[in-house]
């Protein structure tokens, strides 16, 4: 319990220095079925400054006022039972702690710039904005630069929605840091496949690097020359020394070692399914990934029990759309990986919308009788389709 006790040191510094916290967000739940996200911010009572803490459980939310003097023990607790991950914002502070499955304590804590710790900007309100993980109103350089930010931090009109889907992205990303390599002095090497114009990968590296302070060398790859060209001379103005943008192409890049995690983005149709082999190839502990134009199934899939359903073009686009993104999760999960779709962004926003995330859990092997790759098989002969994922894992 040593890290834990210096967790408690750390946040009763906070209090006795009448430092206010601003936002703590624990997450990574070791147990899914009990708390699964806990948030707390700071709230005005009658004049005096409490925090509330709110927890989720399943679908319902439920609340607690907690005084500042009850606040470190509370937050001990959650990460020595129930969190494995915790991100902090005080006045003058960003507080990170991890916990790795085998118990392994991370903690990372950085000063923030004296312009930072402005607590007449702190809003009190029970019903305040929601807070992004980049901010509003403080100007992020390559936000700026992108168009998305004014120079004075305002978010463009026209640009909200891209500001939402970044920070979404990165919430994301928070979740599966504590399964990332941990190890003093270790560079975390990161590829995007399919980076396009790069607001994400630049959003990833700044809160990597810039917000948390970890060693990561970063890796953008499209096919797109003048756009990489672009992204490469903007990486350089920032002095982003490990973020790097190179031309070329998914299926044939074989331009890296030790890969710890893969990102594809609205890789088209079988494109994704080349970076997600080339993920479970290189061993990669994370694979995060959006697809997008999913056309594959839709041309081969073929049912007499589902013809009712399948000859009605946009019903059959859907439902192949689907398909495949779940047989790939599928196929992840025979490569050892804990994988999800998720929700990306909504609906509304964007119609590519899904996000798969896979973990690696215990570098387990590939088996070819194993009961998910049985029931891909009777998938497979049912629909009458031969996804290119499959293919690529058998020949791997």
């Amino acid at each position: 319990m040593g890290f834990m006790d210096n967790l408690g040191k750390i946040l009763t510094r906070y209090i006795n220095n009448n430092e206010i916290i601003l936002g703590v967000t624990a997450s990574n739940p070791r147990d899914r079925e009990k708390i699964q996200k806990l948030r707390i911010r700071p709230v005005r009572k009658k004049e005096e400054l409490i925090y509330q803490a709110e927890c989720y459980v399943g679908t319902k939310a439920y609340h607690r006022n907690l005084s500042k003097e009850e606040l470190p023990s509370v937050l001990v607790r959650a990460m020595a039972e129930d969190f494995r991950q915790l991100e902090l914002e005080s006045e003058r502070h960003r507080l990170t702690v991890l916990v790795s499955k085998k118990g392994k304590v991370t903690i990372k804590e950085k000063e923030k710039n004296a312009a930072d710790g402005q607590t007449d900007r702190i809003d009190f309100s029970h019903n305040r904005q929601k807070q992004y993980i980049l901010p509003q109103d403080e100007p992020v350089p390559f936000l700026v630069e992108l168009g998305v930010q004014t120079p004075d931090g305002r978010i463009v009109h026209a640009k909200y929605d891209k500001f939402r889907q970044i920070n979404r992205y990165l919430e994301f990303v928070r979740d599966i840091l504590p399964n990332l390599p941990g190890e003093e002095g270790r560079t975390l090497n990161i590829i995007d496949f399919g980076c396009g114009k790069s607001y994400l990968t630049f959003a990833l590296y700044y809160y990597l690097k810039i917000m948390n302070g970890y060693d990561i060398h970063v890796i953008g790859l499209d096919l797109k020359k003048d756009v990489i060209a672009d992204c490469q001379a903007l990486a350089d103005k920032f002095g982003y020394d490990g973020l790097k943008f190179l031309v070329g192409d998914i299926g044939s890049y074989d331009g890296a070692g030790q890969v710890d995690m893969v990102v594809t983005l609205h890789a088209c149709d079988t494109a994704t399914d080349y970076a997600l082999a080339k993920a479970v190839r290189w061993n990669a502990r994370v694979i995060l990934s959006v697809p997008c134009c999913q056309h594959e199934l839709n041309r081969q899939i073929a049912c007499d029990e589902l013809a009712p359903v399948l000859r009605y073009g946009l019903i059959k686009e859907r439902m192949a759309a689907l398909i495949t993104d779940a047989v790939r999760a599928n196929l992840l999960e025979s490569q050892g990986y804990d994988t999800q779709i998720l929700e990306f962004i909504d609906m509304e926003h964007t119609p590519k919308n899904i996000l798969i995330r896979a973990v690696k859990k215990n570098h387990i092997k590939y088996h070819a009788g194993t009961k998910t790759q049985e029931e891909l098989a009777r998938l497979d002969a049912l629909l009458h389709i031969s996804p290119t994922l499959q293919t690529l894992l058998d020949t791997k």
